[in-house]
């Protein structure tokens, strides 16, 4: 795994074209590779933590974090991806532990929600995430709730 440039920015430091970069990516691998259309503009972007991955000048992992009381009572961090060509190299662990670090320093003590897709189950289970609850569809998408207490 070569190194990264990671970049902590909240919505109204990205610049235009980082959050061109982070639509671009999401919707290439959201959108287009699991063939489900939705709108991924949601409008909680202008309220989250953006961390920005970079490999060689090219946005290869991203995700958007939240404080506690915009998409759940407690932190949470959502639209976790990594470009198709950097997968199994370790980016995804490295990009959740660096989420997981920037909330554990925002709001010490509390624990983190995400909503994650059910096929990556495992995935967030490595790190240390469990499963709350049953199955539901997100998008025509088996989702579950996921939780990483303090």
């Amino acid at each position: 795994m070569s190194a990264t440039n990671d970049l902590w920015l909240y919505y109204d430091d990205l610049s235009k074209g980082q959050l061109y970069d982070l639509m671009s990516l999401r919707q290439r691998v959201f959108v287009v590779e699991q063939n489900c259309p939705y709108l991924d503009a949601d409008g909680d972007d202008q309220h989250a933590y953006h961390l920005l991955s970079y490999l060689d000048g090219k946005l290869i992992a991203y995700l958007r974090a939240f404080k506690g009381g915009v998409k759940y009572e407690s932190p949470s961090i959502g639209r976790v991806v990594t470009d198709l060509d950097f997968r199994g190299a370790g980016y995804g662990k490295r990009l959740m532990r660096l989420g997981i670090c920037r909330l554990r320093e925002v709001e010490p003590n509390r624990k983190i929600i995400i909503s994650a897709q059910h096929r990556l189950k495992g995935f967030y289970e490595e790190l240390s995430f469990y499963a709350v609850g049953d199955v539901y569809l997100e998008d025509d998408i088996d989702h579950i709730e996921m939780h990483l207490d303090p």
